[in-house]
């Protein structure tokens, strides 16, 4: 059974990462950045930097950035999250990113495509986990195997899971435990979060290793003003029972944000139906439900030591307790007999990031050191009994990594000639890796060091070609050294609203500790790294037109990308003869064997009806080949819609309505004697969703919401059943 198990663990890893035969995966998207005409906000600190400069003939917080002429200087914003400013004509909110350039600039002159996601579009939703709100964005495909905790991939355009780098407050959090050192959202809820920003397109000239597909930046709200605490407790389906409390201020020089959260399901059944009369499945197997208890704590703490010099601390810490019955543990339903053999998955995980800013001379240079921790604790363990009374397994696999990342950056403001930013990190990563089979348990321990530096020039001539580039050397002790780059042009056609986009750059994503060193053995069986893995690299570009219209209350656009991969990293499997075996050992390991072309078009179309009604929505084409075998590759939809209206009836009412169609692709079967990459279909959904939120009074506030209203039974991936109908309420007091 110890073969058994090895080989359905590491088809769901595989299965669920992407990391298959066919390579790299997708969903492309569209760039919904707002914008809007004459008044410049800001989202200061993002990725754990605190900016400031002087405006207006003062010095400003880091919450404002300093006017073009003919602009207005916009309204402090807290750290870590998104305001944005209405034109007097009251057309779409203007939003400014942080993450494309590392230093706050308006969206309209970047550019990369980048979509910016605030903490409003988030609480309007009720979007509680950061799965459901990345599932609804442009250029995002999300897979999860099966509800609220299961473990979840991100695919940008067309790549591979593991080829997103994600980070929070300026930390890196893709997951080094895992096989291929792809960030797991499954367990990451909203609470907390002031905005998410997603940056499509190469971006390793910048960001470094596994940003080849692009970044998701996560930004921890900051509290600012008077004592500010809340409660919130929601409760609905699937056993659903959340409970969020926090607070948030400032007090002199001091600010704060902490959110706890304890969220819990229980009963959800994650086996389709044609799976278990597959299997046999008999009646406690076929009532078998998931629940997932997690516990979560979100704190950003700041302090102003003088006017020009700030302390920062912020925290994410995930402790989490997941329990499944999957079809892979339903096909031994012969060897089990009645028995219910059930998944147990734990994880703990910390990221901790503390930051000092320094501004200079007046502001005209801005430097950040960053000094942050991350560990991810993985325990994986089954329950109940063979059909023979052995237990299903009798110690727990166990997964652990850590990150220790010490960072710099500067940035020098040569105010009309633009502005210079050079930067350096260093990386240290380690793995531990402990699996139990009864014949030779296996303890692998392996590490590596990064260090790396960049540079990046930015600035416009006459407000109309804005432009960027940056290029990096990183340098590792395991896989080698990588140059990379990136240029990114933006053109303001005077007078008529329309502005033309265009990026190209390289990329390139590292081999994991796991591939390159865990080696484990069993009875017919055995994972093998390969140490001599290199890095896959990634050539990249996309040009998009933007156009305004009605006084900036309606836009929209269209983008086309490119993307050529090479040195592919893929799993692989054969079979070796095996003194007194018929069926001989199974080998699994990695090797450089793939080429792949992902190309595609992205639309918007946001549009603000009235004061009171807007509407958004974006389609993306996608095709993703392995140009080497010239097949489709794994679970990259080709079309993917996505609708969204928010309406406000009355004062203190809001509605929100939701359609998210994806068409179908090829994956893995869970059925059937063939098991290749793309032997199965998946088949396409849309789902409907509703939300609702009242404020009552200036202390409660109450909300419902209705998720897949249409009751859609469908997979994502093929094999795990993603939630039907359900529905949900709650409410909120606030001080």
């Amino acid at each position: 059974m110890s073969f058994f198990r090895c080989a359905l663990t590491t088809s769901t890893i595989l299965a669920v990462t992407g990391l298959s035969v066919a390579g790299a995966q997708a969903a492309a998207s569209s760039a919904t950045s707002a914008h809007s005409g004459n008044s410049l906000t800001h989202k200061a600190a993002v990725s754990g930097s605190h900016l400031k400069s002087r405006a207006a003939g003062r010095t400003a917080t880091d919450n404002t950035v300093p006017a073009m002429p003919g602009q207005s200087v916009a309204a402090p914003a807290p750290t870590g999250r998104t305001l944005v400013s209405l034109s007097p004509s009251q057309g779409l909110p203007e939003v400014v990113t942080v993450s494309a350039l590392r230093r706050p600039i308006r969206a309209d002159d970047v550019g990369s495509s980048v979509t910016v996601v605030t903490e409003e579009q988030i609480a309007t939703q009720q979007r509680r986990t950061l799965p459901d709100i990345l599932a609804r964005q442009p250029g995002l495909n999300v897979v999860r195997s099966g509800g609220f905790g299961g473990t979840t991939s991100i695919f940008m355009r067309g790549a591979n899971a593991n080829d997103v780098k994600v980070r929070i407050d300026g930390m890196d959090i893709n997951d080094g435990s895992s096989a291929s050192n792809a960030f797991d959202a499954g367990q990451f809820v909203t609470d907390g979060i002031g905005s998410i920003e997603i940056l499509r397109g190469p971006q390793s000239g910048l960001y470094g290793a596994d940003a080849m597909a692009g970044v998701i930046d996560i930004n921890t709200k900051q509290g600012q003003g008077r004592f500010k605490p809340f409660v919130r407790i929601e409760g609905g389906s699937y056993g659903t029972f959340n409970q969020a409390f926090g607070a948030s201020g400032s007090s002199g020089r001091f600010h704060y944000n902490v959110v706890l959260s304890h969220y819990r399901t229980d009963g959800f059944h994650e086996i389709p139906r044609y799976i278990e009369r597959y299997n046999g499945a008999n009646r406690a197997q076929r009532r078998a439900g998931d629940r997932n208890d997690n516990r979560s704590a979100n704190v950003k703490l700041g302090y102003d030591v003088t006017h020009n010099f700030d302390l920062g601390l912020t925290a994410r810490l995930i402790q989490a307790n997941y329990h499944t019955f999957t079809a892979y543990d339903q096909v031994y339903t012969p060897y089990n007999g009645d028995q219910l053999i059930r998944d147990q998955n734990t994880q703990n995980e910390a990221v901790v990031r503390g930051t000092a800013h320094l501004s200079s001379f007046g502001g005209r240079f801005d430097q950040v050191l960053g000094l942050g921790y991350m560990t991810n604790r993985r325990r994986y363990m089954q329950d109940g009994l063979y059909a023979d009374g052995d237990p299903a397994m009798t110690d727990p696999d166990y997964y652990r990594s850590t990150r220790l990342k010490v960072d710099w950056h500067g940035t020098v403001d040569l105010r009309k000639f633009g502005t210079v930013l050079v930067g350096a990190e260093h990386f240290h990563d380690s793995i531990n890796v402990a699996t139990d089979d009864p014949t030779e348990p296996v303890h692998t321990t392996a590490g590596m060091d990064t260090t790396a530096g960049y540079g990046q020039y930015e600035g416009n001539w006459n407000h109309i070609l804005y432009g960027a580039a940056n290029v990096r050397y990183d340098a590792n002790s395991r896989y080698g050294n990588h140059v990379t780059w990136r240029v990114a042009p933006a053109i303001h056609v005077p007078n008529t609203g329309t502005i033309i986009k265009a990026s190209a750059g390289s990329g390139f994503h590292a081999p994991s500790l796991y591939q390159l060193f865990v080696n484990q053995r069993g009875a017919g069986w055995a994972e093998e790294g390969n140490a001599n893995l290199k890095a896959e690299t990634m050539i990249g570009y996309d040009v998009g037109v933007e156009q305004k219209l009605l006084h900036d209350k309606l836009r929209f656009g269209a983008t086309w990308y490119d993307n050529k991969v090479r040195n592919l990293i893929q799993s692989s499997a054969y079979v070796m003869p095996a003194a007194g075996s018929a069926w001989g050992d199974y080998i699994y390991s990695f090797g450089n064997v793939g080429h792949a072309r992902m190309y595609g078009v992205e639309a918007f179309l946001d549009w603000k009806a009235l004061d009171t009604l807007s509407f958004a929505l974006n389609y993306t084409w996608t095709h993703a080949r392995d140009t080497d075998r010239d097949a489709l590759l794994q679970r990259r939809p080709q079309h993917k819609f996505n609708f969204n209206t928010t309406w406000s009836p009355v004062k203190d009412f809001t509605l929100s309505g939701n359609i998210l169609y994806t068409s179908g692709w090829r994956d893995y079967p869970l059925v059937g004697e063939n098991f290749c990459a793309t032997c199965a279909k998946g088949h396409g959904y849309f789902t409907i969703d509703l939300t609702a939120n009242y404020k009552i009074n200036r202390y409660i506030a109450v909300f419902a919401r209705a998720d897949n209203l249409l009751n859609r039974q469908y997979e994502n991936p093929v094999g795990y059943l993603q939630p039907g109908r359900a529905g949900y309420g709650g409410f909120t007091l606030n001080y």
